[in-house]
């Protein structure tokens, strides 16, 4: 079956959660975050490409982030890069991109991958990948991959397993929780009924169509018109019907709501990188949990901060505790590291009044 598989790197989001690094003009996708010499796209790109062909691989984006994939990927082909006119979550991507796939294979099952992600041990990163499409080829399934946690993290989203299957760490899904606050998230520990949601999901082109024109009322119009697009084949021609569908997310939008969504408890060491909070997962720190991303800094005193600044410029800095210091074009931002809705409200100041982006 691996002659059906494909993948679908969502690289359309604008980030907004790691500003002022990651700005609207130039998304955390496109950032080479720790010093490594390739973006994070750079990054899924090659991922997948180590087990899957390139004419197997697309990748969806904003048209404005367009030369950005041009600039970072330039091995991939034309035809393999999705461009969309309008942000409108990851329903209409992964739509859009199930469209597409479909009209080149009709029993084409698809991974949809987030390109902002930290993943260790590539090789089980593999197996579990694989297992899961072949999971998802047997019949009208859809899936989501899962973690288990290590501690009650408030920036991941969760998913709830529900009753077993006869394939080993699969479950029906139960339900998707989003951040929760830390009491919920102790409880998720202590259950052990719920993982971190990966946001990578697996499906086969016709269950997930037919979850979209059964759940979402504009889908039962525009999917034939995305068929229609579909058959031009030219991924530049932009897509009209965007315009008309409602921003969904696909967990919620979809997923959550259907009756043929299971669970993979995966075994790949796993980070988003959402929030400032969470972006140190996996990656060293000092001895007083500082970390340094990129950046040249003397700390004194100081513990479980992360600071981000440009090349070309050092902070000396004394006496701080668990905050975000990260400096990017003309915007420097100090803000206590866990707490996101400051520093979205300080994103939104930012942009409101002094008309930065």
């Amino acid at each position: 079956m691996e002659a059906h598989n494909y993948c679908l790197i969502l690289a359309g989001g604008i980030g907004s959660r790691l500003w002022p690094m990651s700005r609207k003009g130039h998304p955390k996708q496109f950032i080479d975050i720790f010093g490594t010499g390739r973006t994070l796209l750079q990054e899924t790109y090659e991922r997948f490409r180590r087990f899957m062909p390139a004419d197997h691989i697309y990748i969806s984006t904003n048209v404005d982030y367009l030369s950005l994939v041009y600039e970072q990927l330039p091995e991939v082909d034309d035809t393999h890069i999705l461009e969309e006119p309008l942000h409108r979550g990851t329903v209409a991507s992964v739509a859009w991109g199930t469209v597409f796939i479909k009209n080149i294979d009709p029993e084409a099952c698809i991974i949809a991958s987030p390109a902002d992600q930290v993943i260790i041990n590539e090789d089980l990163f593999q197996s579990d990948v694989r297992r899961s499409l072949d999971f998802v080829a047997q019949g009208n399934r859809m899936l989501v991959m899962g973690i288990r946690p290590t501690r009650p993290e408030t920036g991941y989203g969760y998913v709830q397993m529900g009753d077993e299957t006869d394939a080993p760490d699969i479950t029906r899904l139960k339900a998707f929780t989003e951040k929760p606050e830390r009491q919920y998230a102790e409880i998720f520990m202590q259950d052990g009924s719920f993982l971190w949601n990966t946001g990578i999901i697996l499906f086969s082109v016709d269950a997930m169509l037919n979850s979209l024109y059964k759940l979402v009322p504009e889908y039962q119009v525009e999917i034939p018109r995305m068929m229609a697009d579909a058959e031009i084949r030219d991924p530049k021609f932009l897509p009209e019907f965007f315009s008309v569908l409602p921003k969904l997310g696909i967990d919620l939008g979809i997923m959550e709501k259907s009756d043929n969504v299971y669970v993979y408890t995966c075994h790949f060491g796993w980070a988003d990188l959402g929030t400032w909070g969470t972006i140190g997962e996996h990656h060293l720190a000092d001895f007083d949990e500082n970390l340094l991303l990129d950046t040249q800094a003397l700390l004194h005193d100081c513990h479980g901060n992360v600071v981000r600044l440009p090349q070309g410029r050092m902070a000396v800095i004394k006496g701080l505790r668990d905050f975000v210091v990260a400096e990017e074009g003309d915007v420097l931002m100090i803000c206590p590291k866990e707490d996101v809705a400051a520093q979205r409200r300080m994103m939104t100041e930012a942009q409101t009044q002094l008309g930065v982006e």
